[in-house]
């Protein structure tokens, strides 16, 4: 694994590359979920590139502007900025690696994978967990986490509402540690899981302690949307924790095998770019 920072605006952002075992199959980059779920991920992330690198796929690792170790604070973020710092890391893979591009997203990194893949010159192939199934939702879960602290000072509405206020009149808000912008808060609460305009492959995973493992009723209506585009999709549950909120930092190895197993199938089928 090599770490390095990568040059962008502004600033610079932390990578980690993990060099793929020959021959070369594809080309991943890792985007992140935001805030402590990114903490949170970070073991699942690290096991489940390493185990894509030895099956012949490069993975990027990517630390967001104003998050980790890259440049910036959280209240200096912007969705927009978010964006344009995954093209960059795509541009970084694509100078290196001759082959099939492929964007992992992790909860609201998700919804940034998919409005990236929208933007992008090229195809790409889409490998989502746990997906956030509109950035309404993920924003008024964030929002939530606030007005849980300040339960015991009041009305949990009023909590919301006054948050909302303070977003729509520029101001950052604090949310569990972290500074949250207006301008990151507008993008996320307009993002949604939209197909991408070229056709590609999309790879679905949720954790479940349900027995038998099945995914949600909410995101089997999203996947018959991406099915009816006439678009490659491939969903499973699988069972494990849901490592980005637990407690303890746990894994989740039923996920780590499934995700390696279907991305070689998928991409077995895959010409080569």
């Amino acid at each position: 694994m090599e770490a390095f920072f990568l040059p962008a605006q502004p600033g610079q952002r932390l990578c980690l590359h993990h060099e793929p075992a020959h021959p070369v199959r594809g080309a991943v980059l890792y985007v992140p979920p935001w805030a402590e779920e990114m903490n949170k991920a970070r073991r699942m992330a690290a096991l489940q590139s390493r185990a894509l690198a030895a099956a012949g796929f490069a993975v990027l690792q990517l630390d967001l502007h104003g998050c980790g170790d890259s440049s910036g604070e959280f209240a200096d973020a912007t969705w927009t900025g978010w964006l344009a710092d995954i093209g960059t890391a795509v541009h970084w893979l694509k100078d290196r690696y001759e082959a099939p591009l492929w964007l992992w997203g992790l909860r609201t990194g998700a919804l940034l994978a998919c409005q990236a893949a929208e933007q992008l010159p090229g195809p790409c192939h889409l490998l989502l967990w746990q997906p956030v199934l509109s950035g309404k939702q993920g924003l008024q879960q964030f929002l939530r986490l606030k007005a849980a602290a300040e339960l015991q000072q009041g009305d949990a509405t009023a909590t919301l509402e006054r948050a909302r206020a303070d977003l729509a009149a520029g101001r950052c808000v604090d949310i569990a540690g972290y500074a949250l912008p207006p301008a990151l808060a507008q993008g996320l609460e307009a993002a949604t899981l939209e197909p991408p305009p070229r056709p590609g492959h999309l790879l679905w995973f949720e954790l479940s302690t349900r027995e038998p493992a099945t995914l949600l009723p909410a995101s089997q209506l999203r996947l018959d949307a991406w099915r009816s585009a006439a678009r490659s999709v491939q969903a499973q549950a699988v069972p494990g924790p849901a490592f980005w909120q637990t407690q303890e930092i746990e894994d989740a190895p039923a996920l780590i095998a499934a995700t390696t197993a279907a991305l070689l199938a998928a991409q077995a089928a895959t010409p080569a770019t």
